[in-house]
């Protein structure tokens, strides 16, 4: 019976549409030479219906037979109104040439109104624009199955991902020099260790598009030197959508593992969170096991989007879009992990050979409503909540010390650590036209992270007999806290606004304008809170030892064991008879940024646009700290004033020369200016409250081709010169601690970079539509940096509590590549309007760079070159049905990091290659 109302209804639902009419059309851009205008808004007035152009400006929409008023509308360019009448069955051609309604100078800054989610828009848009701005869209993002927005910034010129985390280097310039924004807004850090949240906690699910200024804008804050990161979500305009997807994924590295093993506490979907037990001093209160458990090894996804709008009033427009999703991911890397490398013989003090087990889930949410009041106000709010996770199960074995912990190998070591971000986001933006002349646009937003190390568990066992590394394991006694757990917590909320108010002038003959004046304001205020506890397991040195069973952790530590005195339980404040042995090691403090800017833009002549900036920041940012380093505060304030000139001058129609100078600063982050000891396997880090603002001057100089719709050829070269560079050093020490440091008096840097996108082959067919396309994407980026370096001008500003003996006195940047390099050859076929594949390889490359300075003769650690290819394939069986398949890092090279000079490897691994089978279904 339901088969035959499902035929029925699927009959008159088939009748219904063969007698409605159809309107199509192309939409031109009158602004330039008549060339087809993709992604217009196309809408039947006081109805739902509508649609957006597509690259080649052609607009298709279903309607039952009447009257109507066709609406056409492009941002910054008029609104042309088009009544009509159609009959059933009946095909009406509506073309129409749209022209700007205002000053071209103001269409190119309002950046966040209008869906840009094609690579044909966003170029468009850098072609009109005065700034030297770049772009990846949802398209793109889609086309290349890349799943994250760490991923995505990565494939685009200039940029490289950093190996093992979501940060990025723009021009050889990484997490420091960087910032990243949603919808123009800042965003926290998850990482006390970095100033930008992690990119790669953003699925790719919620982004219309992506935009990187890597020269500086007056409406930016100024701790930049690199690129702002502005992740745009999505803004829904169209009518009723409702689409799921899932997949599943497989790390080959990991599938060839006989067991997976992560830790015990941490569920499935990442929600957990193990807090320090009742009286976790007075006897063995923790629930957690030290043994490992098993694990299968198959990734998954599944997400749900959906959106609508709705006419309200005669002008105005409601519309929101929901999104939702939940991924997981699993990998398995192994390899040498060696650690304090003498310095004359090369010899590794820690000589280790590493396992570990990862294991990676991404949950987001995120809903957001759009309220076109009428055509001269605009409101959105955006909510966003990301709980981002990952766990980490480590193994290591051979040499602990060469000098004085199994010094013949036999030493066995166990990290399992679970790294928890949860992050809200609201938003409140608004856009409000007084006129044809001023414009009003605000921002508010508010955002609270919590970033969570929940019982993070470390073993430490020796061979009993040193000599005999086959020898049965003991617990290692040399350091209290070789056996330990710890508890890690960091808050960081977030006021910030942003405000302007902009006017134009000089009114032309066309009615456009010839200038635009903008004032305005922004400011951030910043709490952050880190706690931290460690209880170690300090095994006694007066007892003998029983030997360990490492499938049997917990037949040792335990509550027997603790009563026969074979271990105590204390933190680094003592034991449970001191009253304070519980209080946390703690920095906590606040940043508080104000800034007033203002800018004239004029167009001096047809050809020429020049945009000159200027804004003043006053900065706080005082930090306290009760570590088991140093106990004390640090206050700074700063006034920065930061000057821009952008300039852009039309060779032709389709050929651009743009300019663009600035002074910026770089911050330095509350970590590296906290003494609080980041203990890892190998290596140990802590911060030096001494550290001051650098200074920066940055220059562009930009010629950009854009031979066709959607093609571009591009060449820039630039600079940057930095005064009092702030870098990781390795510190003169026996353990060979890393911190950080204004390490010379200047550094500079130079490059070029070329893009090239090109339509390599073409064919349509006019009649039906269908498209068969392959095209080309390069992108080369070349950087050469040097920086002094100044042993005495580090133990001097450090008042000696640092000491510095760099091994040259010249060096590169860290963090800096000298060629990156991205390659996409993408084709794609229509076999019917609603029946298509497309298919992408794509290649990446980074030379040699700078991990960590060298000294006391020893060499830099430096990252080597790698090479990736990626190869997506997707095939859409009919509107509603899509398959996807993705194969990433098929070359899978070898991750190596060396210390020069001496010549050693001091990590070594290969992360495998990663499957996927995803499945797509749009109501």
């Amino acid at each position: 019976m339901k088969l035959k109302f499902l035929f029925v209804l699927l009959f008159i639902c088939s009748f219904s549409f063969a007698q409605n009419g159809t309107v199509t059309g192309t939409i031109l851009d009158k602004e330039f030479n008549e060339e087809p205008l993709p992604f217009a808004n196309v809408t039947i007035k006081g109805t739902s219906f509508g649609s957006s152009t597509d690259d080649m400006g052609k607009y298709s929409i279903s309607l039952k037979p009447g009257s109507y008023t066709l609406v056409i509308a492009y941002l910054g360019y008029e609104t042309k109104e088009i009544p009509f009448s159609i009959k059933a069955k009946e095909n009406k051609v509506i073309n129409y040439t749209l022209a700007a309604d205002g000053v071209q100078l103001a269409d190119v800054v309002i950046v966040h109104t209008v869906t840009k989610e094609s690579e044909q828009a966003l170029l468009q848009e850098q072609q009109k624009a005065v700034e030297i701005k770049q772009a990846i869209g949802a398209e793109e993002i889609s086309k290349k199955g890349i799943s994250d927005v760490a991923a995505a910034v990565a494939k685009t010129t200039g940029i490289s991902k950093q190996e093992g985390s979501g940060s990025i280097y723009v021009r050889g310039l990484g997490d420091r020099y960087n910032s990243t924004t949603l919808n123009g807004l800042p965003l926290p850090s998850n990482n006390p260790s970095n100033k930008n949240i992690s990119l790669d906690i953003f699925s790719t699910d919620i982004v219309e598009y992506i935009g990187i200024d890597k020269t500086y804008n007056y409406k930016n804050y100024g701790d930049f030197a690199g690129a702002n990161v502005d992740i745009v979500s999505k803004n829904y305009k169209g009518s009723g959508l409702l689409e799921i997807g899932t997949g599943f994924s497989g790390n080959s590295n990991a599938l060839n593992q006989n067991k997976f093993y992560l830790q015990d506490g941490p569920n499935f979907h990442g929600f957990s969170n193990e807090r320090i037990p009742n009286d976790p001093l007075g006897g063995y209160n923790f629930s957690t096991s030290w043994d490992k458990n098993g694990a299968t090894p198959i990734g998954s996804s599944l997400y749900i989007l959906g959106g609508d709008s709705f006419d309200v009033g005669a002008n105005g427009k409601l519309s929101f879009f929901l999104n939702t999703s939940f991924d997981n991911n699993y990998n398995f890397t192994e390899g040498v992990r060696r650690g304090s490398v003498e310095a004359s013989q090369g010899i590794a003090k820690k000589d280790l050979y590493r396992m570990s087990y990862n294991y990676s889930t991404s949950s987001n949410a995120m809903a957001n409503i759009n309220y076109k009041i009428n055509n001269n106000h605009n409101l959105r709010i955006n909510s966003m909540f990301i709980n981002s996770t990952s766990q980490k199960h480590e193994e290591y074995t051979g040499v602990l010390d060469i000098f004085d912990n199994a010094t013949e190998g036999g030493g066995f070591v166990r990290r399992s650590t679970f790294d928890r971000t949860s992050l809200l986001v609201n938003q409140l933006l608004g856009e409000h036209k007084f006129g044809e002349r001023t414009v009003f646009d605000w921002g508010l937003s508010y955002n609270m992270l919590t970033n969570v190390i929940p019982d993070r568990m470390q073993n430490t066992f020796t061979p009993s007999v040193q000599s005999d590394p086959s020898s049965p394991l003991v617990p290692s006694n040399l350091n209290q806290a070789d056996n330990h757990r710890f508890f890690q917590e960091m808050t960081d909320d977030e006021l910030a606004g942003n405000f302007a108010l902009s006017y134009k002038f000089g009114k032309k003959d066309d009615d456009t304008y010839k200038g635009k004046f903008t004032a305005g304001y922004s400011a951030r205020y910043k709490e952050i809170n880190f706690d931290a506890t460690q209880f170690n397991f300090a095994i006694s040195r007066t007892i003998a030892q029983p030997t360990i069973d490492l499938n049997n952790i917990d037949g040792y530590f335990n509550q027997n064991n603790l009563d026969a005195g074979l271990f105590s339980i204390r933190t680094f404040r003592g034991d449970y008879s001191n009253p304070i042995a519980l209080k946390p090691q703690n920095f906590n403090g606040q940043q508080i940024i104000s800034a007033g800017f203002g800018a004239i833009e004029y167009q001096f002549t047809p050809k020429l646009f020049v945009i000159g900036g200027f804004r003043s920041e006053y900065i706080i940012q005082d930090i306290f700290y009760d570590t088991s380093l140093k106990q004390g505060k640090n206050k700074s304030d700063t006034m920065e004033y930061l000057p821009s000139l952008t300039a852009k001058y039309e060779l032709s129609e389709k050929q651009n020369l743009k300019f663009a100078a600035s002074k910026t600063y770089t911050l330095p982050q509350f970590k590296e200016r906290a003494p609080f000891l980041f203990e890892e396997v190998g290596q140990s880090y802590f911060g030096n409250p001494f550290l001051y603002n650098s200074t920066d001057y940055n220059f562009d100089l930009k010629w950009e081709y854009f031979p066709k719709n959607g093609e571009v050829v591009s060449v820039t070269g630039f600079g940057k010169y930095i005064q009092n560079p702030i870098n990781e050093i390795i510190v003169a020490s026996a353990t060979n601690d890393i911190s950080w440091a204004n390490s010379g008096e200047k550094a500079t840097g130079i490059g070029a970079e070329v893009e090239v996108r090109k339509n390599l082959f073409t064919r349509e067919n006019t009649n039906t539509n269908k498209k068969t396309n392959l095209n080309l994407g390069v992108n080369v980026s070349y950087l050469n940096t040097d920086q002094d370096l100044d042993a005495a001008k580090v133990n001097r500003e450090t008042n000696g509590t640092i000491t510095a003996f760099f091994t040259e006195k010249n060096s590169r940047l860290t963090g800096a590549s000298d060629l990156l390099a991205n390659m996409d050859l993408g084709f794609s076929k229509d076999f019917s309007e609603e029946k298509s594949l497309s298919a992408t390889l794509a290649a990446a490359y980074f030379s040699d760079r700078v991990y960590s300075l060298g000294s006391s003769k020893k060499g830099n650690l430096v990252d080597s070159e790698v090479i990736t290819l990626d190869f997506v394939f997707k095939f859409k069986f009919n509107k509603n049905l899509g398959l996807g398949f993705n194969a990433k890092n098929l070359l899978d090279p070898t991750i190596e990091r060396k210390q020069e000079i001496q010549n050693v490897i001091v990590d070594s691994y290969k992360k495998g290659r990663n499957f996927s089978l995803s499945m797509k279904y749009t109501f």
